[in-house]
This record gives structure tokens, sequence and C-alpha cells, in this order.
């Protein structure tokens, strides 16, 4: 039998009574909320507040800003008392979380007149709402959940932004049977729009990583005083650069909590196998920073390895909290604040390369301090010798770590190293070194470190939806070179140097064949990964050759955007000598003919420059490569916003940017260049990066055949259990998904059939009831999202396309996703509002999840359907060329532009074809067009609402200029009605029914300050 939600709710409160919580039945409203918090302030604080000292304390600690709000719970205080006397005040016992008091409290109410929410169960630390939880009956999508909280959140009266429940810090999800927890956030960090974003929702896990989804055990571990009170005051983050709230995974925690407790019992050494992508940076911050407090360290280092992640790795600390750590411009500032007993200097990041320097007694520097009889940068460091010293090596399998291992063990003997790595050195990708004695041997890196401390493997991350699966694409090189010979392209050979049957410009065929489809046509950008500087010399060479040559076949041809990276000759430049230090390729190219190396690179450089309009030069190469790297992490979606002109849509590298490397918006790699081990999967990771569910999976084509080198590197580097890793890394092969689809389809046919109507778009219209409405959302949102995935597979054969276009013809799956579109529009509109007594219809549409993401288009941007309406007004013949119905049908099954793109239709449905009108004419004609429907729509609300037009027009004039909503200058608009306060309540509530949606189109997109709580 089904449980209630009530009985739940019971069953959770006996539970958390269990855990010793005290449960107030009491408190249920903000008066008695209150009440409790003055009694655990004024017995934390030994103090006796009068009513108006507490008043002023509550108006003081109360703020709408979340991430302000956190702050304040996790700091000392200071009140002025009436008497004069200065009050230094906790909220909460910040210095033992242990010892506050837990209580739990049920179906709190804040504002009976606005609101129709009760809170479920809320956790009352020393009387403050830190965690909110909300119980459902029904299996409920998590993101859904999330989104439901969001609701709560900006519904009138709910009370985060001006009562104490500003406080909350974590809201959980739970149907008992699953049970999901996430940080609180200000509203623009909860994205669910058709640029949605990857939701960060969270599952408990064991040490093991088995995840613990019941609500019983979820609340055993989770709600544990102790636990929750470390969760809050330890293991939540807040971003000050992004004035973001964010709760450190599980396997974060566990792999912090295993450094600490190492350090603390001095168990030695010990390195972290948590892969790229899960996160390594934010679990080595918080490692780091815990350390600063440990009294028995002098010194935390965390190392990198190159220039540039060491400014990276800077940057990220510094995003964490803000002035973290300091910039060591040279190995002199190292040691200055190695030495330094300032508290900001007791965590440091550095490189290898800085640090190596530094106990290297025969490095030039050192040599210099001998002859001018100073103190070596090693002698200086003496006081420390004996000090107890942590070192954290980011990504420790690097080959510069084994040169520097034994003078760091030497100089230091008290200090305990760890190891963070993704992809650890086992005896199969082992390397022939000499690390300690002058013998060398094959080391992996639990010999150098001793002890795993904790494991996340990819196949744990992939299992997890924290980075994606990789589809590959083994290119066959007989068919490409088949195909460019008969259309007598192959002019140049420039056969690869392994002897590989590919030449490059088959590859470069290859790939202006495949991008479009690869990267979601342009959404997202790739890297390809070269053997040689040589051969990205000539793969630069070529591209621009051949994409010339595409322009003057096809003049509606948009040629890519290419840039080009790899270091240049070092030529005594210390910055480059570092860089250089794990580019090994770039290393040793770099010491032949390194002038022909310099002068291609100026050359590409020259042509960044006239591309994008920068003023970048070989002699400042790190300033080059940060504005490329920026390029690629800043990729957006329209052309609107980010012309094309600032994208780069392929990097063609050596070395550079194949580790310590992440992008959201690079989701593909072409590959032609040997990998293996830890280097194949380093690079394969650069593409697996959660976005949302337009990006799939990590798309990988490989055009030196290395399916043995991939299929070795997964059984390497899966864990313990590789049974089903190939089955967790890669998708299905491209006839198993050709098949999914063509069962969601079918199922799709089903549906429609038992509601009595055929499976065709029109047909959706008649569909009766909203239960059936929502269905059919479920259905093809199914249906939409293999056909998003398979729209990306690049090997997919003639048959294979053929039998996707008799499954679900393009004409047809335009018409359904119009049909959607319209459908969960109406919907969403719905959403929410069935209050209390909502039967299964209103349930239905709650609990939807639209994604309106799988709908968006990286084609249709306003210029693009701006341009398009241009051509049909000038009515000249050509493929180029769409009817009056194509335009509305294209606009109608996309979801970008979803909040303009009535406008735009009615305004196509006001021309005529043949009218002659340039683009300019088009984009003027559009913007007046618009003013006067809004003009036209703003009257008729007033009229509809009893308020004078021209008033109305002037307050909403005023929102959109300052995009602040002030709802006292709401007030002043039902002045003349002269209406009580209860019925002028009721009035402002239905003209911002009305009021919000127009608002929030003529914003586009854009936050309005206050507006939330209407919306």
């Amino acid at each position: 039998m089904t449980l209630k939600e009530s009985d739940i709710e019971q069953k959770l409160i006996a539970k958390l009574e269990e855990l010793k919580y005290t449960y107030r039945s009491d408190i249920r409203d903000k008066v008695t909320l209150e009440q409790n918090f003055r009694e655990k302030f004024e017995a934390l604080n030994r103090v006796h507040l009068t009513d108006a000292e507490f008043a002023r304390l509550r108006d003081e600690i109360i703020n709408a800003d979340v991430f302000q709000a956190a702050k304040t719970l996790r700091e000392y205080g200071h009140l002025q008392r009436e008497d004069g006397t200065p009050l230094d005040y906790m909220l909460v016992n910040i210095r033992d979380w242990c010892k506050n008091d837990f209580e739990v409290i049920n179906q709190l109410r804040i504002n009976t007149d606005n609101s129709h929410h009760r809170y479920d169960v809320i956790l009352l630390i020393n009387g403050l709402p830190v965690v909110q939880i909300e119980l459902k009956t029904i299996g409920i999508n998590p993101r859904r959940a999330m989104e439901q909280i969001v609701d709560y959140k900006n519904d009138p009266g709910n009370g985060y932004t001006n009562t104490l429940l500003c406080f909350m810090q974590l809201f959980i999800v739970s149907n008992r049977s699953n049970t999901y927890y996430f940080a609180n956030n200000h509203s623009q960090h909860f994205a669910f729009n058709a640029d949605e974003r990857f939701l960060p929702i969270y599952q408990l896990a064991s040490e093991d990583n088995i995840k613990i989804t019941h609500l019983d055990d979820f609340a055993d571990i989770f709600f544990a005083k102790c636990t929750l009170g470390q969760l809050i005051s330890r293991y939540m983050v807040l971003v000050v650069s992004e004035q973001k709230l964010m709760i450190m995974r599980p396997y974060q925690i566990y792999a912090v909590k295993a450094i600490v407790d190492c350090i603390h019992q001095n168990r030695g050494n010990g390195y972290i196998w948590h892969t790229t992508g899960s996160g390594k940076t934010l679990t080595s911050f918080k490692a780091s920073t815990l350390l600063k407090d440990n009294p028995d360290i002098e010194k935390c280092l965390f190392v990198v390895d190159r220039k540039d992640l060491d400014r990276q790795t800077r940057e990220e600390f510094n995003k964490f909290q803000e002035g973290c750590v300091e910039e060591n411009t040279n190995t002199e500032t190292l040691v200055r604040r190695l030495l330094s007993e300032d508290y900001a200097d007791k965590v440091i990041v550095t490189t290898i390369q800085k640090l190596g320097l530094a106990l290297d007694e025969n490095s030039r520097r050192n040599q210099q301090h001998k002859e001018k009889g100073k103190l070596t940068y090693k002698e200086r460091l003496e006081p420390l010798r004996d000090k107890r010293i942590v070192f954290i090596f980011d990504e420790c399998h690097r080959s510069q770590f084994g040169e520097n291992h034994r003078a760091i063990k030497t100089f230091f003997p008290k200090a305990q190293l760890f190891g963070f790595t993704g992809t650890p050195i086992f005896q199969d990708n082992a390397s022939y070194k000499k690390i300690d004695g002058t013998v060398g041997s094959y080391r992996t890196t639990k010999d150098i470190f001793e002890k795993e401390l904790h494991a996340y493997t990819i196949t744990h991350a992939i299992d997890d939806r924290n980075v994606l699966r990789f589809h590959i694409d083994y290119f066959k090189p007989e068919t490409a070179q088949t195909r460019a010979e008969e259309a007598g392209k192959v002019k140049k050979q420039n056969k690869i140097k392994s002897g590989e049957a590919v030449t490059q410009q088959a590859v470069v065929e290859a790939i202006l064949d495949k991008h479009n489809a690869a990267t979601n046509q342009r959404r997202f950008n790739a890297l390809l990964a070269t053997a040689s500087i040589n051969h990205a010399i000539d793969y630069y060479e070529l591209f621009k050759e051949l994409q010339a040559e595409h322009q003057e076949q096809d003049p509606t041809f948009k040629p890519l955007n290419i840039a080009c990276v790899f270091s240049p000759p070092a030529e005594g430049n210390k910055d480059i000598k570092q860089l250089q230090e794990d580019l090994p390729q770039e290393k040793i190219d770099n010491q032949q003919d390194p002038e022909k190396k310099k002068s291609a690179l100026k050359a590409i450089i020259a042509d960044y420059n006239k591309n994008y309009g920068t003023n970048h030069n070989i002699n400042e190469f790190d300033l080059y490569y940060q504005d490329v790297q920026k390029r690629i992490k800043d990729q957006k979606y329209s052309n609107r916003d980010y012309p094309h002109t600032n994208k780069i849509d392929i990097t063609i590298v050596v070395d550079m940017l194949l580790t310590g490397f992440d992008s959201q918006y690079l989701n593909t790699l072409y590959v032609d260049k040997n990998l293996k081990h830890h280097g194949l999967i380093q690079a394969f990771s650069r593409t697996n990066r959660i976005l949302n569910d337009t990006k799939p999976y990590g798309n990988i084509l490989d055009f030196r055949g290395q399916q043995t080198a991939v299929d070795n590197a997964i059984a390497l580097f899966s864990g313990e259990d590789n049974s089903r890793a190939r089955e967790i890394w890669l998708v299905d092969p491209a006839p198993e998904m050709v098949k999914k689809l063509g069962s969601a389809v079918t199922e799709l046919q089903t549906f429609m059939e038992t509601q009595g109507l055929p499976c065709t778009p029109e047909a959706v219209a008649n569909l009766k009831g909203d239960s059936a409405r929502a269905e059919f959302i479920n259905r093809f949102k199914e249906v939409q999202r293999f056909k998003t995935q398979l729209d990306q597979y690049t090997d997919l054969d003639e048959e294979q396309q053929q039998a996707i276009e008799q499954i679900l013809p393009e004409e047809q799956a335009r018409g359904f996703k119009g049909a959607y579109l319209e459908t969960a529009q109406r919907l969403k509109a719905q959403q929410g509002k069935g209050g209390v007594e909502a039967g299964d219809e209103q349930a239905s549409i709650d609990q939807l999840d639209f994604e309106f993401v799988l709908f968006s288009s990286a084609l249709i941007d306003y210029d693009y359907i701006m341009g398009l309406i241009a051509r049909y007004s000038q009515n000249k013949p050509g493929k180029q060329n769409m009817s009056r119905e194509q335009l509305v049908n294209m606009l109608s099954a996309s979801s970008n532009l979803m909040d303009e793109r009535q406008d735009i239709i009615d305004y196509i449905n006001s021309l005529q074809a043949g009218e002659g009108l340039s683009e300019e004419a088009i984009r003027d004609g559009y913007q007046v067009f618009k003013a006067q429907k809004a003009d036209s729509e703003l009257s008729s609300m007033a009229d509809k609402h009893g308020v004078e037009t021209e008033s109305l027009k002037t307050f909403v004039e005023a929102i959109l200029d300052r995009m602040i909503f002030d709802g006292e200058q709401l007030s002043d608009l039902f002045e003349p009605l002269e209406l009580g306060w209860k019925a002028r309540s009721k009035a402002e509530l239905a003209l911002m029914e009305d009021l919000v949606p127009f608002l929030k189109k003529q914003a586009q997109g854009r936050e309005i300050s206050g507006l939330a709580a209407y919306e």
C-alpha cells in the first residue's frame, strides 16, 4: 500500500526523534518560530534582550540575499545594546556545531494571507531553519522537485526574503524510496529555461559509492546531529566570485576526511584517485583550508606542474575564497612566503618547477647566490626542515614529479605528501624513472604515495552523471580517401609520419563533413590533437586552403573559425621553459628548426588578431594562450548575444589543452596522434563536462584506428570491477540507438491510439484532458532525447540515416516539436496553481519536467530569423527561401526565442511576400511592430484591471528602465480606485498575473529585481 504524504512525514519525525532531535509541534508560524530562536540565542550568548533589542537584532540579521545570510550564519555578529554596551554574538555555536540545539518542526506556514504553501518538515539549528524537507508520494523527477521548491521560494508570502527562513542552507526532496538534496541559492543559479544548465542535485553515497536513497537510511547518516553540523559548517563552500553556495559531493567529503585524518594521525602519505572532471580542485581547496586551522601543520603547499595550471588553480581557489592564495611570481617570492608567519601564507599554491629550483643547490640562481656570498634558497629554508609540511600534488601522475620527489623527501623529513590524480600510474602504464637513489625502475603512484585513501573512478562519475559517456567514431580511411579521390579533391598526400593511410587532407575533409553533426550544429567546439608542431602548422594551412575552396564552390558555406596553439621556442624565456616542462612533444619539436616554428606561430597569431580584433604577439604568448582558452570556455548558444566572429570552432593543439583544461562547451576531440593509457583518458576527458541535454556525450573522432588502446585504457582505469566498464563508458552503437528511437516512437503511437487519435502533430490539439497532454509531453520528450543523441552521431551510414527518416520523418518531427512546445507552455502556466485540493489532473501537471532545452536550436537565433524573413519578403527564387508556412513551422518547432516567438510569427503574418524589404528594414519594422503590439497589450491590460492606461505604461517603463520592481508603486496604481486593503491586495495579484509574463518578455531574459515574489 502506498503511504500517504502525511504518513511519510510522521515516520520521518519519529526517525528524527530517535536521532535525538526535539520535536516542536508548537512551532507553526512566524511568531512561534521567532520566539523559539530568541530563547536559543539568549541561552547561547548568555544574555537577556529587551523586546526592542531583539526586534533590532532580527531586522539586522534577516537578509533577502541568500549568500549574505549564509555568511551571517557562519560569522560572529555585533549588536549595540540600548545601554550603549556592545554585544558580540553567535547565531549558532560556530566553534562546535555539534553543541547546538537540534529541533524538528512541521507544517510551518509563514503567511496565511498570501501563501498556499505549508512546509512539510524543517530542521532548526539553534532555532534557525537551515534544512527544508519536502516529501512526495509520487516518483517525481528530482529536477522537477527542485523546480517546485524554487516555485515555493518565489511565491508571495513565502518568508525566504523577510523572515528567519532566509537562513535556509539545504533542501531535501524524498518520496521515501528516493532522496535528493541540494544547496539553497539565488534564483539565477536555478535555471529552467531554454538555456537550462545541469542542476546540482545530489544523492548520498557510502564511501565505496553505493547510493543511500531510502529516507530512513539517508536520515540515519545525513541527519545525525554532528554530521549535519559538520556538513553545513565544513563541507559547504561559499563561492565569493559567484555569490553562490556549494555543497561538496559525498566522495569529495570522504577524500577530505581521509586526508585530514591521515595528517591528524600522522600516518604517512597517500593519494586520492578522483577522475578528471569530478571537482578535484574544490576537494583540494577544502582539504588545504581545513589544514589552515591545524596548529601542528606549519605550511600546506598545493603543487601543480605547469605555469598555466598554477594560474588556473589560484583563480579557482580565490573564486572559492577571495584572496585565499597569492601569486608566486618567482622562486624568491615562494621562498619568502614559505618563511612567512602570516596566516594568509599558510596555504600556498606553487609549481613543482619553482619548488624544485628552491631545493636544487645547482640551480643557476642558487649558484649566483653562492658566488655573491649570499644564502641560497635551500639554506634560507633550513628553519623549515624539521617542521611538519603538507604537500598536496595535483595530477600526481605527471613526469616532472618524479624528478623532485627525492629532494622534497630528503629536505623535509617530516613532510606528508598527498597526490590527487584522475589517472593513476599502475604497473601497465608506468615509465622508467630514477626517483630514490641512482637506479631506475618502473614506479607506480602507490610506490610514491604509499596508499590509496579514496577512489572515485570515471566509471563511478559516468554512472552518477557527473561526467558524460563517450561516443567514439573510429574513422574509416578507405571510404574517405575514395570519396576524396572521386571528387578530385586530393592534391596533397602529406603522409603522416607513422605511415598511417590517412592523409591530412582526408582528415580535414572528414572534419568539415562531420563537424556540424558532432558539435550539434556548432553549438559546441572542438580540439584537433596532432602528433607534432609541424603537423599542427600543416593542418592550420590546410583548413585555410580547403575552406577557401569550399566557399568558391558553394557561396552558402560558412567557414569554421580555426585557432592553433603550441608553445614557441623557449630561447631563455623562463615562463615558456616552465610551460614546456609538461609538454614533451612540443619541447622536442622546438629544438628542431626553431625559426620555422616561430615564424609559423607569428603568422597564426596575426590571423587570430585579425579575426578577433585582438593585439597579441609571440613575446607575450601566455596572454594569447589565455585568450584562446577563454573563448573556448565562453562559447554561447545565441549568435545574437555572442557573434560568430568571437567563437572558436576548432583549436589545433599538440600537447596543450589535453590535460587540466575544462570547458562545458567543448564536446568534440579529433585525434590524429597516438595516445595510450592515462594520456588517452586525459585527452578524451576534455570533452565530457556536463552542460545539459543538448550535450549528451563527449564525441571522439579517432583518425588513427586506436580501438585497442581505448579498450586497454578502459580496462586499466575503470576501477576494481571493470565488467560493466565499456557499457558504462561508451554510448550505444548507432544501430542500437536507432532501435531505441524506433521503440520510443512506437510507444508514442500506441499512446495516441489509446486516445482514439492518429499519431500526427495536428492530432495533439485534440487530446482530452491535461493528464493526456502531460502524457504526450513525457512520451515525445523521450523521442526527442534519442533524436538529439542520434543527430550528433558522426558514424551513421546511409542506411541508418534512411531508417531514422522512416521512423520519424523530419517534417513530422518538426510538427511534433511545435505541438510539444505549445502544449508545454500551456501546462507550464498551470503548474503550482492547483492549491491544496488539487486532483489527479493537476498532480500530473505539477510533476512535469519540460526540459525545453531539448528543443532549442543552435541555428535558429535572432539574426538567422531576421535574415530568413528578409529573403521571404524579397521572394527571390532559390533554395534558401522559405514560404510563410515554413518560417512559422520552423519557429514553432524551436524553443529559441520562446518569449518572442508569437510576436515574430504575427510580424511575419503582417508582411507580404515580394515586398522587397532589406534585412535592415525588416529589423527596424519588427521593432516598431513589437512596440505597437506591447502598447496595445498594456492598454487592454489597463482596461481589464480598471487602472489608468498612461499610469500603467509609466509604471512599466520605470521597471524596464531600472530593472527593479517597486511594490509601493504598484499600490499607487490602484489609489484612484479607493479599494479596501483586502480588495486592493486581490486586485494587485490579479494584475501581476498578467503583468509578470509581459515584463519577462520585454526584459528578454534579464532578471528584474523584486519581481520573483510575484512569479
